[in-house]
């Protein structure tokens, strides 16, 4: 029983590379993690405004998207293990920037926004290069679960991080939570450093067409994702998901003006959704031979969006976070199983374009959820807003499955272009 449920770690052991890569990330990502508790709260203490504070996200939503466009263009024809040597460097110093400017004390607001967007369009492409990576790192048939424990150990970073970054600010201060974040980078730079060269695989057909523009390139990519209906049924099912169902822009309101239970019902609101999501991606050995996994993936949002919803009734803090690890568990099966259709159907030499668009998605819906989730509660009220929100969710995926029915006619075993290793 066990076994069928716990997520399959053999693909840790057939893949060095894989090792190397995901440990890398895990300790990066502990250190990226703080640097975004520290940073959000670097600004309020300096301008003691909410809405500069919340300025940030704005700021590093452009550079974000636009980087990981470039950057996804650039690792379908650039060895990806160098480029993400080079964007290591780039993060290590950006995060001694920030750590510098702390230590100084009162640093110019405008700077740390310039320094935020950077790390944040960097981290973009970090992102992109290492998610087109993983597929050419195991067999065909070790990829769910090498998808899997990669998403779960992400997750598992954005419990533990924050509250890392949390102690480091109150004990150490802002300055050694951002020389902490440059330290994690040196570590995946090391990891990455000892992997084999990583070059995108292509056919002789593409290996022998003149190159192209970088501008170009990235047209094509768009085309291909544009092209293919499941691919973009799994980003749009994604972005309807965040938009509606994620209300963490309120977490704060909810705890402090519903539950009565300040700082720390809040942080209890933002860890149980990704300790919720951590747990279920690390449960994923049911989904090893799942072959419907559009149809999961439309059951999973629909289970996100009622325990949103269900939450947004909870007469208690801890029966909403409870709804809410439920929610985080059913998008953590939701973006294992949308993970493996993305990476089945793209081609190697298109797969680090088709990550672009993924990060952009992923990035962009809950930020657009943030506007939605806030605009309504300033209408309605924080609850009517969490409610109708899981509601709306439920209700666009019936509207997916009309624009979309390649989604709920995916199967595994028909619909996929990936070949085995060493082929």
């Amino acid at each position: 029983m066990l076994s069928r449920i716990a997520v399959d770690t053999s693909s840790l052991r057939e893949s060095r590379d894989l090792r190397l890569l995901l440990a890398g990330e895990l300790v990066t990502g502990l250190g990226t993690q703080a640097t975004l508790v520290a940073l959000p709260y670097q600004l309020y203490v300096e301008t003691h405004s909410a809405f500069l504070t919340g300025l940030l996200g704005a700021v590093e939503l452009l550079p974000l998207m636009s980087m990981a466009l470039l950057g996804g263009a650039l690792a379908d024809r650039h060895d990806r293990r160098r480029m993400l040597l080079i964007i290591q460097a780039a993060l290590i110093l950006g995060a001694t920037a920030l750590a510098a400017l702390a230590y100084a004390g009162s640093p110019p607001i405008g700077l740390l926004y310039v320094l935020g967007g950077v790390m944040a369009g960097f981290g973009a492409v970090q992102n992109v290069t290492a998610g087109s990576i993983i597929p050419n790192l195991v067999s065909v048939e070790r990829l769910r679960s090498a998808l899997a424990l990669n998403y779960g150990l992400n997750t598992l970073t954005m419990v533990i991080g924050p509250a890392l970054g949390g102690v480091l600010i109150g004990v150490l201060g802002l300055g050694a939570a951002y020389t902490i974040d440059a330290v994690s980078c040196a570590a995946i730079l090391a990891a990455v450093w000892l992997m084999s060269p990583q070059p995108p695989r292509v056919s002789a057909e593409v290996a022998a067409a003149e190159p192209q523009r970088v501008l170009e390139s990235i047209r094509d990519g768009l085309r291909f994702v544009r092209g293919n209906q499941a691919l973009m049924g799994s980003f749009a099912i994604d972005l309807v998901a965040m938009t509606f169902g994620m209300p963490r822009a309120l977490f704060a309101v909810l705890s402090v003006s519903v539950y009565h239970t300040g700082a720390g019902g809040t942080g209890l609101l933002y860890a149980s959704v990704a300790a919720g999501a951590t747990v279920a991606a690390l449960t994923t050995g049911w989904l090893s031979h799942a072959r419907r996994l559009g149809r999961i993936v439309i059951w999973a949002v629909v289970a996100w969006g009622v325990a949103i919803a269900l939450a947004g009734v909870a007469s208690s803090l801890w029966i909403a976070a409870a709804m809410l690890a439920l929610a985080g568990a059913a998008d953590s099966v939701s973006a294992v199983c949308r993970s493996a259709i993305n990476q089945s159907v793209t081609p190697d030499h298109l797969r680090g374009r088709m990550s672009s668009v993924f990060t952009m998605v992923v990035t962009s819906g809950p930020r657009l959820g943030d506007v939605e989730s806030g605009s309504v509660a300033a209408l309605a009220g924080v609850r009517a807003s969490v409610i109708s929100g899981g509601l709306a969710c439920v209700a666009g995926v019936a509207i997916i499955l009309v624009a979309f029915p390649a989604l709920l006619r995916f199967d595994a075993e028909r619909d996929v272009v990936i070949a085995p290793i060493g082929s």
